[in-house]
């Protein structure tokens, strides 16, 4: 029986044994808290630098990272003060960068020492203009160096009821617009131009939404869409 009350002696030295003491615990702690504090100040570092340079994608990043793994950190209370800017400004961004690959640009030699210069971009959604189906639309903007300057636009089936002439709906974000259309006579194309060049130029540069608004031949007014908020219109620069 006297051998309990030892049994339980043992049981508690071992146990004290076992357990760390305080303050080496408080040190570790808090050296820990410093490392932890450290990393995200530098992360802070990273974000700031980021936001300086413009990278809102690369700024979002960091500061999302910095939330996530440091939530309790003085750096991620400072960051998350400007993250919902950070972040509008990052999809704003994404969002340009995808305007911007909706356009194709060419550049052809031409003759001896002339050059081609166009930007093209398809329809937002494909159109059906002769009753067999929706195919897309493209808008071509060119500078030939003999033909001049011409915007127009190219089907991929059926015809325009343009040859002549004819007036074009042109609707850039939300405002209407009235510009003359003409199909010339060739079937090297099916291709109908915008007499205005100049005025389709300066709304596609300018707008964000623009839908043109088109007769064909079987199919009556059919309308094409284009995202065109992302031209880079210095590409073509004898147009500005």
């Amino acid at each position: 029986m006297k051998l309990l009350p030892l049994a339980a002696a043992l049981c508690v030295l071992l146990t004290a044994c076992h357990q760390q003491d305080p303050e080496a615990a408080a040190q570790a702690a808090a050296a820990q808290t410093a490392a932890k504090e450290q990393a995200a100040e530098a992360m802070e570092k990273q974000f700031e630098d980021a936001v300086v340079s413009r990278n809102w994608r690369l700024a979002k990043g960091y500061g999302d990272v910095l939330q996530i793994d440091y939530p309790t950190s003085a750096a991620a209370a400072r960051v998350k003060e400007k993250l919902d800017d950070v972040r509008a400004s990052a999809e704003q961004e994404a969002q340009q960068q995808r305007l911007a690959a909706l356009w194709a640009y060419g550049d052809e030699p031409v003759g001896k020492s002339g050059h081609q210069l166009s930007a093209a971009i398809y329809s937002q959604e494909p159109v059906d203009t002769d009753g067999s189906g929706a195919r897309p639309v493209r808008l071509i903007f060119r500078d030939h160096p003999a033909w001049g300057r011409s915007a127009y636009l190219v089907l991929q089936a059926g015809d325009f009821d343009c040859y002549s002439g004819c007036k074009l709906k042109v609707v850039v974000d939300g405002k209407a617009h009235v510009l003359p259309g003409s199909r010339p006579k060739t079937d090297e194309a099916i291709a109908m131009f915008i007499d205005d060049w100049k005025g389709l130029w300066k709304l596609a540069k300018t707008g964000r939404q623009l839908s043109i608004e088109f007769p064909t031949k079987s199919a009556g007014k059919r309308t094409a869409q284009f995202e065109v908020g992302g031209l880079e219109a210095y590409k073509l620069p004898a147009w500005n």
